[in-house]
């Protein structure tokens, strides 16, 4: 959530923030918007005008406290000396009256303020480029090149179907589309990577965490998923609870409501959880294979740390996740995400994306985010500073560490030999007993 005082004290930076996000009226482009005087981003002027109203209430409701506070200190002696109170009454009646009024009145200006403030999202950091989509995404960043085969590569699907080790068929009909069924030695690797990947991140300094796959929605509102995105989420009836859309909400929500120490931060978490999204913006969208699926499984990368030292950690968070990536040997790129392809919550974000050679181009496997204290705000997370003062609020960092189905999809695909079989990564071995999948 955006803070009102820094809307107000830099309120031409917000407007420009949101007009990178695409807020703004008029059938023209971002940068068109950014060069026009006459440009209007209704939110931040709405926002300004329901904060004045705001202000102004709360100060009239407090006065009218203080003047019947008064009036009341006035009737005991008063009536004492047999003097008439009955302007005094009178006079408490309005204020009364006045005071039920501009409470009703500040309630739905407050309600009205905290509804935009809940669905704005956050604002561009200077270095974010300025763009539309993933076509204006800028590429910072390249390892290794991708495998040279002497043969043609077979999608994922393909291969695991030939091995009987991919069903999707089934799965559809215990579940539906976009779910599928790993047996054998497909399903080990599922779990050989979670192991992994698990294991890389507590020797990076992370701490292991195994937290509930059900949250509320006090939680998914600390994260942003709530209230601009309930339609991409499982919600469970009857129950204020929905399954994780990704480890970042419960893992986030450890500390919400609470004041750290200065001395705690940062703090480093890890954990794997299921995940699960209705890809409800989606539809029609990568419906072959596994790479866009109701449930997948994840290991998520979850930092606090002080304001000041949130862009170092950030980079820090993407170089643990690129990690795993060098030791699988898997070439990948890492884009920098223009201004309107981010997530709602985050202020910067890195995608890493990995290289699939049945497709001849780079898929998102990991999206690493620094959220400021965006999220923060939301959750009221913060930290009490070492020097003395007020808490501040701490800045939130995550990413995927990675994606375990679509790392496993990399695999299969990069590994895939001429006769269909498939290598396993030499850091997995130890994790599978074997060192080739294939047809026994």
């Amino acid at each position: 959530m955006l803070s009102l005082r820094k809307i107000r004290e830099n309120t031409e930076k917000y407007k420009q923030g949101l007009i990178k996000r695409g807020l703004y009226e008029g059938n023209i482009t971002i940068k068109e918007a950014l060069s026009s005087n006459n440009t209007s981003v209704p939110l931040i002027d709405r926002i300004l005008e329901l904060d004045k109203t705001r202000r102004d209430l709360l100060y009239r409701v407090e006065e009218i406290k203080r003047l019947k506070n008064e009036a009341s200190k006035e009737i005991g002696p008063k009536k004492k000396k047999g003097e008439d109170i009955s302007n005094i009454l009178e006079q408490m009646k309005k204020l009364g009256e006045e005071g039920k009024e501009k409470s009703s009145l500040l309630s739905d200006t407050e309600k009205e303020l905290n509804t935009i403030l809940e669905t704005i999202p956050n604002i561009p950091d200077e270095s974010v480029p300025v763009g539309n989509d993933e076509n204006d995404n800028i590429v910072v960043k390249k390892w290794s090149e991708p495998i040279n085969m002497d043969f043609e590569a077979l999608p994922h699907y393909i291969l695991g179907e030939k091995l009987g080790m991919l069903d999707i068929e089934r799965a559809a009909k215990i579940s539906g589309s976009r779910f599928c069924v790993l047996y054998d030695s497909f399903a080990l690797l599922e779990w050989a990577l979670m192991n992994f990947m698990i294991k890389e991140q507590i020797k990076a300094g992370y701490r292991l965490t195994l937290p509930p796959f059900l949250v509320n929605s006090a939680s998914m509102f600390g994260t942003g998923q709530l209230p601009k995105f309930s339609e991409d989420a499982f919600k469970c009836e009857n129950n204020d609870l929905y399954l994780v859309p990704t480890a970042e909400v419960p893992v986030t929500n450890l500390h919400r409501d609470e004041i750290l120490e200065e001395s705690q931060l940062p703090i480093k978490y890890c954990a794997y959880t299921p995940c699960f999204r209705s890809e409800a913006g989606s539809y029609g969208k990568d419906m072959k294979g596994i790479l866009r699926q109701h449930q997948f499984n994840k290991v998520e990368l979850v930092k606090f740390t002080k304001p000041e030292n949130s862009e170092k950690e950030h980079n820090a968070l993407l170089n643990d996740a690129e990690n795993i990536l060098k030791k699988l040997g898997l070439p990948y790129q890492v884009s920098l995400l223009c201004s309107k392809d981010m997530g709602f919550s985050a202020q910067k974000c890195f995608d890493i994306e990995v290289w699939l050679p049945s497709e001849k181009k780079y898929r998102e496997i990991s999206s690493c985010s620094n959220f400021g204290d965006f999220q923060a705000r939301r959750a009221n997370i913060r930290f009490r500073p070492e020097s003395g003062g007020k808490p501040e609020f701490v800045h939130t960092i995550n990413g995927s560490g990675l994606a375990i189905g679509r790392t496993l999809v990399a695999i299969i695909e990069n590994y895939q030999q001429k006769d269909g079989s498939i290598k396993i990564p030499e850091v997995l071995i130890p994790y599978m007993d074997m060192e080739v999948i294939k047809n026994d």
